[in-house]
């Protein structure tokens, strides 16, 4: 799902709502394969309704070493670039998962802007590309 399927998906709804189990084939490298159907990875996503978005992303992350190579040949990536998180498993890691919280998206979100840039403290704009 696209942020466009993620949209009409949260318009449905007047409050938060979590997707999870997302196919594989749309999510990144390093989430783990869901061991009750190999076609989706283990993640949740919430979606804040009013067209928002994604304010928060999480999965559990891959923690097999073959796997996680299989996977980046799979997609194709640069095996040589991902040597330092490669590493990580094949010297010993241990289960574990991570989220990201968008902040300005949520904060939009909470205080009704209609617009992500006007939450931002520093956006980047044409002329401002630093704060």
């Amino acid at each position: 799902m696209g942020g466009e399927d993620e949209t009409t998906l949260a318009k449905q709804y007047d409050r938060p709502v979590f997707v999870y189990n997302y196919p594989k084939a749309v999510k990144a490298f390093y989430m783990k394969e869901n061991p009750a159907d190999p076609r989706t990875v283990l993640n949740n996503d919430c979606l804040a309704p009013e067209g928002y978005g994604e304010i928060i992303g999480g999965s559990q992350r891959e923690d097999d070493y073959e796997k996680l190579r299989a996977r980046i040949r799979a997609e194709k990536l640069p095996e040589e670039a991902y040597s330092w998180y490669l590493d990580l498993r094949k010297y010993g890691t241990f289960v574990h998962a991570g989220f990201g919280l968008g902040v300005e998206r949520t904060v939009a979100w909470i205080c009704g802007i209609p617009h992500i840039r006007e939450a931002i403290a520093f956006p980047r704009t044409l002329y401002r590309l630093w704060p």
